[in-house]
């Protein structure tokens, strides 16, 4: 079986945008291959190192996130970054083969320094991070990587430190292999208050375990035309956030066309949009937010352990490969 590695920085709970970007995908493909999935605490670390405790509470709540939306820990291994020190020594190696000037240029890290206001005061540690999910994704040998279209930038970047390893030090041969992104068919998803993407951090999300009368007030709190008064009013539907919804989560997308052309025209009001958006969220959320319930902490413990340490056993095979060829291997 091909391998699939993926994961996310343990930074807060996950939520909408993560399920249409990423986790379909990643449930989905469980039965079709090798699959790892990365808490990456080390990369959350890079800037919230002042608030470690968040960083290890949003271990146990990713952990519990994916068992609660279909993620068997029978055939995938959820793993700690921080317990696989070959992914650090990889990193230390791949450092050497990066510039500051393309880390610099690097989309999703430019966006992230923008968004968390970092420009002017960079750690070192944040600006490496695509080199250490490069190693992330290299020490598994990972074929396929679900992820979110943000995410794309740092794919390519695997896959350019790939190549400059294998040149370097293959003499011919591909030592560690390139990866493929797969990216969910929605793509990214829109915050509820309209401002760019959902987000954790700017907390304009519905998270997967909310309950449901806080998922019924963020729906009812979204962004649709503020010109929109009554429902008699045409209203617009370009940069309507509850539409936006609509299109990725109802089934019947000619209904969908439909109340487009009713909203533009005048006739339909924003309450019932609204109602109709809340009752297909809870369809998708009703069933997740009820196997949360159900997770327990020891469980998690558990499952974090094994799947550690099967992914410890991987890493540790290509971590000998690569001192091998790089000629670090002085007592063997």
């Amino acid at each position: 079986m091909q391998v699939l590695l993926t994961g996310d920085r343990p930074s807060g709970r996950l939520h909408l945008g993560h399920y249409v970007g990423s986790l379909q995908n990643r449930v989905a493909l469980q039965h079709e291959y090798s699959s790892y999935i990365l808490i990456a605490d080390v990369q959350a670390l890079t800037d919230n190192f002042e608030a470690p405790q968040l960083v290890v509470e949003s271990v146990y709540g990713l952990t519990t996130d994916y068992l609660a939306v279909g993620l068997d820990p029978n055939l995938v291994s959820i793993y700690i970054q921080s317990q696989i020190p070959e992914v650090a020594e990889l990193t230390m190696y791949f450092m050497n083969l990066v510039t500051m000037a393309r880390l610099q240029r690097n989309p999703t890290v430019k966006a992230e320094l923008a968004q968390k206001g970092l420009e002017h005061s960079l750690p070192v540690g944040f600006l490496c991070y695509p080199i250490n999910q490069a190693a992330d994704i290299a020490a598994f040998e990972a074929e396929i990587v679900p992820a979110g279209e943000d995410q794309l930038p740092m794919i390519e970047q695997t896959n350019e430190i790939v190549r400059h390893f294998n040149r370097i030090y293959g003499k011919g041969e591909s030592i560690l292999k390139e990866c493929q992104a797969l990216v969910g068919k929605s793509g990214r998803l829109v915050g509820i208050d309209g401002k760019g993407k959902a987000s954790k951090s700017l907390k304009n999300a519905i998270f997967l375990l909310d309950e449901r009368d806080v998922v019924k007030e963020k729906v009812f709190a979204m962004y649709t035309d503020p010109n929109h008064i009554a429902a008699s009013d045409p209203g617009r539907v370009e940069g309507n956030v509850v539409f936006a919804y609509l299109d990725v989560f109802h089934d019947d997308k000619a209904e969908v066309e439909e109340l487009k052309g009713l909203y533009r025209r005048g006739g339909l009001g924003d309450v019932q949009l609204k109602s109709l958006l809340f009752e297909d969220l809870e369809k998708i959320l009703a069933p997740i937010r009820a196997k949360g319930k159900c997770v327990s902490r020891k469980f998690v413990r558990e499952v974090l352990a094994s799947g550690t340490g099967r992914a410890r056993e991987v890493a540790q095979k290509t971590i000998a490969k690569v001192r091998e060829v790089i000629g670090l291997n002085y007592f063997s």
